[in-house]
């Protein structure tokens, strides 16, 4: 179950550092509008907002590579509060901007966790 967890996890990781580089570098180029289904006048007006955004998913992606890399039980509280972190972003995400973010952010943190805290039993 920990492979598993591990697995989840680094591939929770990825996408979060995926995120960054559409909300920091993409944000007002089409691929990145398309992302997000953004007019080119929204997009310029909220590129800043966005790159924000960006940096906070590329530090999610730091903290659960950070657990992943650490390991033993320091490592699972790290990942354990990582993925909290995500999940929580993504319960929000889900109510207040898209019911996507539910399924491509809650949803993968919250199976990570599940098998974080099963391993770990």
């Amino acid at each position: 179950m920990t492979t598993a967890a591990s697995i989840v996890i680094a591939i929770i990781a990825l996408l979060h550092g995926w995120f960054l580089v559409l909300e920091m570098f993409l944000w007002n180029r089409p691929s990145g509008r398309r992302a997000f289904g953004l007019t080119p006048e929204f997009a310029e007006q909220s590129k800043v907002l966005a790159a924000n955004q960006g940096l906070y998913n590329g530090f999610l992606a730091a903290g659960l590579a950070w657990g992943l890399w650490l390991g033993g039980s320091e490592g699972l509280h790290v990942k354990a509060f990582f993925l909290g972190c995500v999940l929580v972003a993504g319960l929000y995400g889900g109510l207040t901007a898209t019911r996507k973010v539910l399924w491509i952010q809650a949803a993968p943190a919250a199976l990570g966790l599940a098998l974080l805290l099963v391993g770990s039993a």
